[in-house]
């Protein structure tokens, strides 16, 4: 009779032994009725202290985070903007050159610092989306 823990298997074992919680605490999770979870507007009556208020409540309503994701996302919006503006200036320093290489130089310094620039932006922008989405 072979052993169940030899060399060649305590690896299959080890990996079984710790995926199988998590396998486990997926199912059972899965089962958990959200419905009838605790809503910490609802239940708290935070809603009807704020319509009593005189405030907006519910789905449509203004929240801090979402002021601040709107600020965020208009400010990358206005920064790229600019990064594309100047792509345009770099674009056309290079042009009006005349072959003087410094010039050429310095257009090229222009248009390599907003290319970076608006990958940058463009980066920040789709975290900030991201992000932003998974609090929402």
């Amino acid at each position: 009779m072979k052993k169940i823990f030899n060399k060649k298997t305590w690896s299959a074992w080890a990996l079984i032994l710790i995926l199988a919680p998590i396998f486990i605490y997926g199912q059972l999770s899965s089962t958990y009725n959200y419905a009838n979870a605790y809503n910490f507007q609802k239940d708290s009556g935070l809603d009807t202290t704020a319509d009593e208020a005189g405030f907006e409540t519910g789905p449509g309503a203004d929240t801090v985070d979402n002021i601040i994701s709107r600020i965020i996302l208009t400010v990358l919006t206005w920064v790229g903007v600019i990064f594309f503006g100047f792509i345009i200036y770099g674009g056309f320093r290079w042009m009006i050159a005349e072959g003087n290489q410094e010039k050429i130089k310095k257009a090229k310094n222009i248009l390599l610092d907003a290319v970076i620039g608006l990958i940058i932006t463009l980066a920040a922008y789709a975290i900030t989306y991201f992000v932003i989405g998974r609090l929402n």
